[in-house]
């Protein structure tokens, strides 16, 4: 590398240049390729010159304004080739995510809300946007936001409704959390129940970390106790399961469809309720498709969980 190019990456010193080595290649003549390009002959045969010189190599063998590739000439036009079209694929691709018919949305959202809220969001949204495209993630509330940080999300459905100075959130809506015990226990009988009635029982419950998890711990820290738990899952349907098999109790959201092994209480006291919201990152622009989806999500306050 030459001294002028030691302080920055030979993509920073050659990129402006290989798209004109590529058009002089493939001319095989200055003066052509500088009409294509639109730029003066004068210009293309110094850009030509320093190219050849930042690289310590000769690319062409001239005859005038007429040039013939040398050895290496040919074997850095092959790599030159790959990399251009490897930039027109990129460009292409977030052209293409940013279409405002036929764009892409990455949206995430918790696996509680993924048999029946999400889909029936997305075919929703698809009676006027048809052609939209979705990348979804399904995981829990923390891991979706600091992937929505590294770029991989635009926006997430998550629960709580998450309070950073880097998010913007809206809260959509909310929904009820129900006691959840074998249908042989001794509270199964009940339609409602206080959560301090369930003080002595073993709990399974998700994963510290999910917020389901957080709170499940402080409804159970309001209601005077600290849950002793039995198992830490990442499943909600799971957590059905084990409470038929007599594991423990749980809190958890209606399930998608009825569970046969268990009851379902309704929990008076306290008030057990857990919110769901939309984030996204304060002060990143969105993509037309994005933000049609973000207004959809919005118009559905109140209504998310229908």
């Amino acid at each position: 590398m030459t001294a002028d190019v030691e302080a920055e990456s030979w993509a920073a010193a050659l990129t402006p240049r290989l798209a004109q080595f590529a058009a002089v290649a493939r001319h095989e003549h200055v003066t052509r390729a500088a009409h294509e390009l639109g730029v003066p002959q004068s210009t293309l045969s110094r850009a030509m010159v320093r190219l050849e010189e930042d690289l310590g190599v000769v690319l062409f063998a001239r005859r005038g304004r007429t040039v013939a590739l040398t050895p290496a000439g040919r074997t850095f036009l092959r790599s030159v080739e790959r990399a251009l079209a490897e930039v027109d694929r990129a460009a292409e691709s977030v052209r293409a995510d940013a279409d405002p018919a036929a764009g892409r949305v990455s949206f995430g959202f918790l696996h509680t809300l993924g048999t029946e809220t999400v889909p029936g969001l997305i075919r929703a949204f698809r009676v006027d946007h048809p052609r939209v495209r979705f990348q979804l993630v399904q995981n829990y509330g923390e891991a979706m936001i600091e992937r929505m940080r590294a770029g991989g999300l635009d926006l997430c459905l998550t629960s709580p409704v998450p309070d950073a100075p880097d998010l913007v959130a809206r809260r959509l809506d909310e929904q009820r959390l129900r006691l959840v015990v074998p249908d042989d226990h001794r509270l199964a009988g009940r339609r409602r129940v206080r959560l301090a009635e369930a003080a002595s029982e073993l709990f399974v419950t998700l994963e510290p970390g999910y917020g389901l998890r957080r709170i499940t711990d402080a409804l159970c820290a309001e209601a005077g106790f600290t849950p002793r738990i039995a198992f830490e899952g990442e499943e909600a349907e799971t957590l059905r399961g084990l409470v038929a098999a007599g594991l423990g109790v749980a809190l958890l959201p209606p399930p998608a469809v009825p569970r046969p092994g268990v009851a379902e209480l309704t929990v008076t006291a306290p008030r057990a309720v857990r919110e769901i919201g939309v984030a996204w990152l304060d002060g990143h622009p969105d993509t037309p498709p994005v933000a049609a989806f973000k207004r959809f999500l919005l118009s559905r306050r109140g209504q998310l969980l229908a």
